[in-house]
């Protein structure tokens, strides 16, 4: 038997004792297990938590679903604030009631169209009428009946603090706003659509805009008006 030599016998030893080689492979496949692990450990600790808020507290997840309406939506605009030069006049809409009205009056505001508005009548403790044409309108007998007491009702349309338009054909020239200050006899109400309420303001539409001095035609002897209109979906 032929004898081994002692350098090849160190070569051998060596090739059966290193070490194997990680392959690239192999340290994908391990980065991908541990990502996998992870992922299911953070799911299970988010559903443990949410399952814990549930118990102890069923009335977050109802607020969260709230503000998630609220955002889907908040283009719908509820209320109006109205800058005047005698201060703020805010308006709940009641689109439930007048949806197309209330649509066209957003799509003017958003225009700009209310802005320097004037007010062209006022009639104490009855009625003010704003508009963007000059001339009586529909205006005429609200002022033929300024100094009316009659029985009244107690419908919306005659409660005081409403905001209203004519019934009169709507368009960019012939848009009038009306603020009552008493209630509004029925044969008047009738020419009148409601779509909002003065809900904050009421001491700027009965003391500074309604004691303002007119002439005997009820126009205001100094200018007096809107200056802007903001909408808001929450006040």
């Amino acid at each position: 038997m032929a004898r081994i030599k002692p350098q090849a016998l160190l070569q051998q030893s060596k090739k059966k004792k290193g070490p194997s080689r990680i392959t690239v492979t192999t340290v994908v496949l391990y980065i991908l297990i541990i990502a996998v692990l992870f992922f299911v450990f953070a799911t299970y600790r988010h559903w443990t938590q949410r399952s814990r808020i549930l118990t102890m507290d069923p009335s977050s997840v109802l607020e969260s679903e709230d503000d998630f309406a609220d955002e889907r939506n908040s283009g719908v605009a509820r209320y109006a604030i109205l800058s005047t030069t005698k201060g703020s006049i805010t308006v709940e809409l009641y689109k439930e009631g007048s949806a197309g009205v209330v649509d066209e009056f957003i799509n003017l505001c958003q225009r700009g169209y209310f802005k320097e508005m004037p007010f062209r009548h006022i009639v104490k403790n009855f009625v003010i009428q704003g508009s963007s044409f000059d001339g009586p309108g529909s205006t005429e007998n609200w002022t033929l009946r300024g100094n009316l007491n009659s029985r009244h009702d107690t419908s919306m349309k005659r409660e005081t603090f409403v905001l209203g338009t004519s019934k009169a054909k709507h368009d960019e020239e012939g848009w009038e706003l009306f603020i009552t200050t008493a209630p509004i006899p029925a044969d008047l109400s009738e020419k009148l659509i409601v779509f909002g309420r003065v809900i904050r303001g009421e001491d700027i539409v009965q003391v500074e805009i309604e004691e303002v001095d007119t002439d005997e035609h009820y126009r205001p002897k100094s200018p007096i008006g809107i200056t802007n209109v903001t909408l808001k979906q929450k006040v």
